[in-house]
């Protein structure tokens, strides 16, 4: 049974698109969480028009934490509790899955336990601005490189759900979601990034990013941030 965890927030204008690149891949038996973090327009209003019994819609409230940051880290963490599968796939509200997607994770998951795809990046339109993630963002399997530049990406990812027995509890005080989860798998688990990308990852100016990706906090907020990531990473023994 497959899981896939969504958060939503406003995402109302491309929320039907998301969802019906999805629901074509799964199967009768398996279920989308969607947690929405008390959006203000007509997001959960779309959702529920699709009236398909595999959506299943959670209400969640924004967490403050230590960084002055929009994070979805919590609202994930929620969608992924009440998840039922056994495998576990990432997704945001906005992108736009490949028709080919699930397939080939899912055979790639027959002998890793997370695995991250790349990804076509995108304007609002859909129109690629590159053909590759991963040639601007080149993937590594060592833990402190990820720690100080993540190669990533929540919504290229998926997972054994197995995963989650040394992933939980999240790291509460702002840690991106696809960073904990990564570098977990990186400790204890197998890895595979797959050079194929699987979405279309649509970039625009509400984009939420944690730790680093095209945002605009200073180099000493980078800094500091990077540092209680090590910290929380050396507590958790993923680093001894």
């Amino acid at each position: 049974m497959i899981s896939v965890c969504m958060t939503t927030y406003n995402g109302s204008k491309y929320i039907i698109e998301q969802l019906e690149s999805i629901l074509c891949q799964l199967s009768k038996d398996d279920e989308i969480i969607v947690s929405d973090d008390t959006s203000t327009d007509d997001t959960i209003e779309k959702i529920k028009s699709l009236n398909d019994p595999r959506i299943k819609i959670l209400h969640h409230r924004k967490v403050k934490h230590k960084f002055k940051i929009d994070l979805s880290t919590h609202n994930f963490e929620n969608a992924i509790k009440a998840a039922q599968g056994d495998y576990i796939f990432l997704s945001d509200q906005d992108d736009k899955w490949l028709p080919n997607k699930v397939t080939v994770m899912l055979s790639y998951l027959k002998n890793y336990d997370l695995v991250n795809s790349d990804c076509y990046v995108t304007r609002q339109n859909l129109e690629i601005q590159q053909d590759s993630y991963f040639a601007q963002r080149k993937p590594s399997y060592n833990i402190l490189r990820n720690i100080w530049k993540s190669t990533f990406l929540g919504s290229c990812m998926a997972f054994k759900k197995e995963i989650l027995e040394k992933a939980y509890p999240f790291p509460q005080y702002g840690f991106a979601h696809d960073l904990w989860l990564g570098l977990i798998a990186l400790k204890w688990y197998k890895v595979k990034f797959i050079q194929q990308p699987l979405i279309l990852y649509r970039r625009h100016n509400s984009t939420v990013t944690a730790n680093g990706r095209n945002n605009k906090n200073s180099p000493l907020f980078k800094i500091k941030y990077r540092l209680y990531i090590l910290k929380d990473a050396i507590k958790r023994h993923v680093i001894v």
